[in-house]
């Protein structure tokens, strides 16, 4: 799923909805990262409310974005930000090889080993 606008999102979830979705074009990826990213996401939502999306945009750089709806008293806006910023920092390696599988399987990047 890409969006010109929004990039194309790897995963997300929302806890107004209680759903996770993952994109269906990365089911190439191993089961563990997919399990990692769903216990991520759905963890992220419990904690801090909102919605979160793993996502990329058109140089195959990866973003974690979250997002409240207006009237979402609940929604820890200071806990997001820094929940994301343990996220880049704890699961760094994770999304290093997630961006690189980006960038080589969708963006058809050459790489040398």
């Amino acid at each position: 799923m890409y969006d010109e606008n929004e990039g194309c999102v790897l995963c997300g979830a929302s806890s107004y909805e209680k759903k996770y979705y993952f994109n269906k074009e990365f089911s190439k990826l191993p089961d563990q990262v997919k399990d990692t990213l769903q216990v991520m996401c759905v963890e992220f939502t419990e904690k801090c409310g909102g919605t979160f999306v793993i996502k990329f945009n058109d140089e195959g750089e990866l973003s974690l974005v979250t997002d409240a709806e207006e009237a979402d008293a609940l929604y820890d806006e200071i806990g997001a930000e820094l929940e994301i910023k343990n996220l880049q920092s704890t699961q760094r390696q994770l999304f290093e090889e997630i961006s690189l599988f980006y960038r080589v399987v969708f963006l058809g990047e050459k790489i040398d080993l």
